[in-house]
């Protein structure tokens, strides 16, 4: 469920007109829910404890959507935060994310990311390699430290919408084999460093079936146990991520509470676990829209037709990265018969084009349409490609409305750089 709804006969978002913003803020502008993401997050968290999971660690993706009041909003229902660097622990920091919420994840922490997180207390470093473990080792020690850990496992299970978001396959970058996985954390248990508590997987993400989730929390399972049998202390056990957001044109994805029934069948009789999980995109993709206005309609004499738009792929990479799908609603629409538009931006690339044939409403310069399902990898993965304005963000809470990231100006843009000396 989001809150972008039509009410008479224009696009909202809760009790705001999204052209009301577009007023106001300009286009593009990204604009997002507090009530979706709210929604969302409880919709997960009520489901695991009906399971039985109990005081999971509910750590938000932060790569999903970075934006400080968004993970503000987030910190106030009680989510935590999984970062991938330092400046992602920072954002969190900012937000009112208690350090020891903060799960401190990604294959190249530096040595001044890995000193941050300590200084900082995070709740635990996920390591993905055995370089990395020796790393926060020699870190930890030097600082007087003994830095909680956990060892991050690819469990070789492909999933994932996308073969640039699959991440459990053992070709991927990603987390350590089952069989290290054991050498490392008993390894780790002998360090003075560090102090291993649990382990971790990720396989993917916009991931719309539960077997493959199944297939690796099952070898996730099954490597507590072995551990354990070892005589090593698993206290940890955080599975990630993944579950599908609707984008409307993909399968529905599974509901949180079959997910959580299935941790739960997975994990029955597995005592003294605390769970940790990093959703991202299942709570913020819908609690996001992109708006942007039509600059001109380009009729071609051979039929086709381009809907031209002032925004780009800088302003949402995912259509033109990932050949993503994202629904596109007028925000007034208008009456008469669907037309097939190719939706395109202004930037001088064939990629600038975020779908094709697209059956829309009729649409003239001035319209704006909505690009639904933008709130995650959205503003995130934007850039001032082309020297193009980073677009603005806006939170919307009931019948009021704050911009959270403001438009830079020109002048910003430039004052980030200096001529060299000689020049």
């Amino acid at each position: 469920m989001n809150h972008f709804e039509l009410q008479g006969g224009e696009l909202f978002c809760e009790d705001v007109p999204l052209a009301k913003i577009a007023e106001a803020v300009g286009t593009p502008v990204y604009v997002y829910s507090s009530a979706t993401l709210e929604r969302h997050f409880t919709v997960l968290r009520d489901a695991l404890a009906a399971a039985g999971l109990k005081d999971p660690l509910i750590a938000f993706a932060v790569k999903a959507n970075s934006n400080v009041a968004v993970l503000r909003t987030l910190a106030r229902a009680g989510a935590g935060a999984d970062v991938v660097s330092e400046g992602e622990i920072r954002r969190a920091l900012a937000a009112g994310v208690p350090p020891d919420r903060i799960v401190f994840s990604g294959v190249g922490k530096t040595e001044a990311e890995v000193e941050f997180a300590l200084q900082t207390g995070v709740a635990e470093i996920n390591l993905e390699s055995e370089p990395e473990l020796h790393l926060v080792n020699a870190v930890a020690q030097r600082m007087g430290k003994r830095a909680t850990v956990a060892i991050r496992v690819n469990p070789d299970v492909e999933a994932g919408g996308h073969a640039k978001i699959s991440t459990g396959k053992a070709e991927n970058k990603f987390g350590v084999s089952l069989a290290e996985a054991e050498r490392l954390y008993a390894n780790a248990a002998n360090m003075a460093g560090v102090r291993p508590v649990g382990v971790a997987c990720h396989i993917g993400s916009q991931i719309t079936d539960l077997a493959p989730l199944e297939a690796a929390f099952t070898k996730m399972r099954a490597l507590v146990e072995r551990l354990r049998a070892e005589g090593l202390s698993v206290e940890r056990l955080d599975l990630g991520g993944g579950l599908a957001a609707p984008y409307f044109n993909q399968p529905t994805p599974p509901e949180p509470s079959a997910y959580a029934a299935m941790i739960a069948r997975t994990m029955e009789g597995l005592p003294g676990i605390q769970f940790a999980f990093e959703p991202g995109r299942m709570i913020a993709a819908n609690a996001g829209v992109l708006v942007a206005r039509v600059l001109h309609v380009n009729s071609r004499p051979e039929g086709r037709k381009f809907l031209v738009l002032d925004a780009a792929m800088n302003d949402l990479l995912r259509p033109a990265m990932y050949d993503a799908f994202h629904d596109i609603r007028p925000v007034k629409p208008r009456e008469g018969e669907p037309v097939a538009y190719d939706v395109v931006g202004p930037i001088c690339e064939t990629g600038d084009t975020f779908t094709r044939d697209r059956l829309l409403p009729p649409m003239e310069a001035g319209d704006l349409v909505a690009f639904m399902t933008a709130g995650a990898y959205g503003a995130a993965m934007s850039s001032e490609y082309n020297s193009r304005l980073l677009a603005p963000e806006v939170l919307v809470k009931g019948d009021r409305f704050a911009v959270v990231r403001p438009r830079p100006t020109y002048e910003d843009m430039l004052a980030r750089e200096q001529p060299a000396p000689w020049l």
